[in-house]
Parts: structure tokens; sequence; C-alpha cells
């Protein structure tokens, strides 16, 4: 698995332990079908000069959030996480860092008679070193370029996306 004892730092050794555990389960936690839950791969992509975020406002859920999505039998997520921040957003000459940013796990309740199931996200920081103009895919109602202090501050936003805002705010850029 991509993230085989990395260290993240910023997150407790459980939740690390716990992504590790779930990797280790089962050959299959990369797929969509995979019922307890499976891997996804996201992306905090950031403007050139590293003070903006690029958010979707996703259209099932209805929020702000990073762009991201299923690693449908990916096991390499940091380019999971590059796919989808490129299909979501349009934007071209995206680069990845190889760290991980961000270890997220979230519950996705039953809907159209999918069980609801975990989503163990792991989120990456993607830099926009190109254009800034971006394109809204059919998955998003609108994409936004926020204030990273913005993100960071605002409890309107998801807790998890404060926290990554959060932990780039205190990087050196």
């Amino acid at each position: 698995m991509l993230f085989d004892n990395q260290h993240v730092p910023g997150l407790s050794p459980e939740i690390v332990q716990l992504f590790l555990d779930f990797a280790a389960s089962s050959a299959d936690c990369c797929e969509r079908h995979h019922a307890p839950g499976h891997f996804t791969g996201s992306a905090l992509v950031l403007s050139a000069d590293s003070q903006r975020t690029l958010l979707t406002h996703h259209r099932k859920l209805d929020r702000w959030l990073q762009p991201g999505g299923h690693a449908d039998g990916d096991g390499d997520l940091r380019a999971v996480a590059l796919r989808e921040a490129e299909e979501e957003t349009g934007l071209v000459g995206l680069t990845v860092e190889s760290a991980i940013l961000d270890l997220d796990r979230h519950w996705i309740p039953e809907r159209k008679g999918e069980p609801g199931h975990w989503h163990y996200d792991v989120r990456f920081l993607v830099r926009a070193t190109a254009s800034e103009a971006f394109v809204i895919s059919e998955e998003s109602h609108a994409l936004k370029w926020w204030p990273l202090t913005a993100v960071a501050t605002d409890a309107a936003f998801d807790p998890s996306l404060m926290r990554m805002a959060a932990r780039c705010l205190e990087r050196p850029v």
C-alpha cells in the first residue's frame, strides 16, 4: 500500500494505525464494492502563491470540499488524488507532494441501494503551477478559490478541511 508505515506529521499514531490495519485487511480495500469501506484519494489544491485553496461545491453533498474520489482499484492514492483534482477542476500543470497531508475516515450513509460504508480518505497537497482558470465538472455546483486563512478558521467548513488548511498555513512555503 502506498503509505506503509509513513509518518504523517500532526496525526495521531492511532489514526495512522487504523489506516494501516485497514490496508492489510483485504486485497480489495481500494475497490468501491468492498463492503465495509474503501480507500479514496483527495487533494487540497493550493494556488501558486500558497495563499488560496480551490474548493468544489459538491453536487451530491451540497457543501464546499476538496476535490477527491474513489480509488477504483488503484493502490497509488497519490495518483488518485492528482487525477481527481485534474478531473474536478480542469486545471493543468498540477503537481502533487509526495508526503501525505492528512488521513480522514468518514461514514457514507446508505444511498440509492448502496449500503452505508467507510471512506478511508488519504489526502495530499496539490499545487497549481500554471493557469488558475478552472472548469466546473458535472460533480460540482461551483468551484471557488478561497483564502486559506478563511478555510482554516471558519467553522462553516468541514472540520477535516479546516485541519488541512491550518496544516498548510503552518508549513514553510
